[in-house]
């Protein structure tokens, strides 16, 4: 269980940052492309005494790993498009219901974890996802979004096509979900391990990242500034840590992202609104409060095994 508390409060420690960001005029895009070079360093120096890194290119799992790279940078671009065009509100939401992928996969799937899910279990696990949506849930002016991201400027609200974009993050954010939680089960049997694999998630974000930036210093999209470096290194450390601890969970709990997963999400969620609540004067609305109610009930029932074992 420690390792799942290191990875909420690590995971906590990210949005701050992004909360922060706008307030030292950090380039949200840049920092998150650097932050991957950041994130190498960090795993390079955890790597064991006489370990060394290298990508073995015969094995099927590194280019699982260098995919997964490729689909942080771009699940994170296909968010800033949904949030563009379609809303922060609906693109949170298909962000954070996501986990029913890897939840399902887990439990009908992979079959992971050694304990069968009970009734009460099931029951959290429902009453998790309605507790994502509530506590997340924010509304939006009547013309939709207004804010300007890194990544285009912002266009009203338009429904057709668009209306995919939030469909297309919820199914993106399951499926690399779903994939650490593949590879966790049967291509990271140890902590030494872990660091490898991850460092090759990295590089593959790394490549992925840097020549979307190229493309826009081409473009005259951007221009690179020191303070968006240092951005990168306060969000690449505990990114990268938080991957870690999450992956360690993973393990821990013999796979079983059915329980991981919602814990891990819902725990951010508690603790992030806490901390805005205390540190932004962030209000939440009736909406959230119950969420939050719910996401603590959600926690008892998806946990009532381990907690009584306690």
């Amino acid at each position: 269980m420690l390792f799942l508390l290191l990875s909420i409060f690590l995971s906590v420690m990210l949005l701050l940052n992004f909360r922060l960001f706008p307030r030292y005029d950090i380039n949200t895009f840049q920092a998150i492309v650097f932050n991957y070079l950041v994130c190498f360093l960090t795993g390079f120096l955890l790597l064991p005494a006489r370990q060394l890194f290298s990508l073995d290119l015969s094995q099927t799992w590194t280019w699982l790993a260098l995919g997964l790279g490729v689909g942080f940078i771009l699940t994170f671009m296909l968010s800033g498009a949904s949030t563009q065009r379609i809303g922060i509100t609906a693109t949170s939401l298909a962000n954070n219901l996501s986990l029913v992928v890897p939840v399902c996969f887990s439990l009908f799937v992979f079959r992971a974890g050694g304990k069968p899910f009970d009734s009460l279990n099931y029951l959290g696990l429902i009453l998790a996802v309605v507790a994502v949506g509530l506590s997340t849930y924010k509304k939006e002016p009547a013309n939709g979004p207004v804010e300007e991201t890194a990544v285009a400027p912002v266009k009203p609200r338009r429904f057709g096509a668009e209306i995919l974009l939030p469909i297309g993050v919820f199914l993106f954010y399951g499926a690399t979900n779903t994939l650490i939680n593949y590879m966790n089960i049967h291509y990271i049997p140890s902590a030494d391990k872990t660091i490898v694999v991850m460092l090759t998630m990295v590089l593959g974000a790394i490549v992925a990242g840097l020549l979307m930036l190229v493309v826009r210093i081409i473009r005259q999209q951007e221009t690179i500034q020191v303070r968006n470096l240092i951005g990168a290194i306060t969000l690449g450390v505990p990114n990268f840590l938080s991957f870690y601890t999450l992956l360690l969970a993973l393990s821990q709990f013999g796979g079983n992202g059915a329980f991981v997963y919602p814990l891990y999400n819902i725990g951010v969620i508690l603790v992030a609104a806490l901390m805005a609540t205390a540190f932004f004067q962030e209000k939440l609305s009736l909406a959230n409060k119950i969420g939050l109610v719910l996401a603590v009930l959600a926690i008892g029932l998806i946990s009532w095994q381990e907690l009584l074992a306690g």
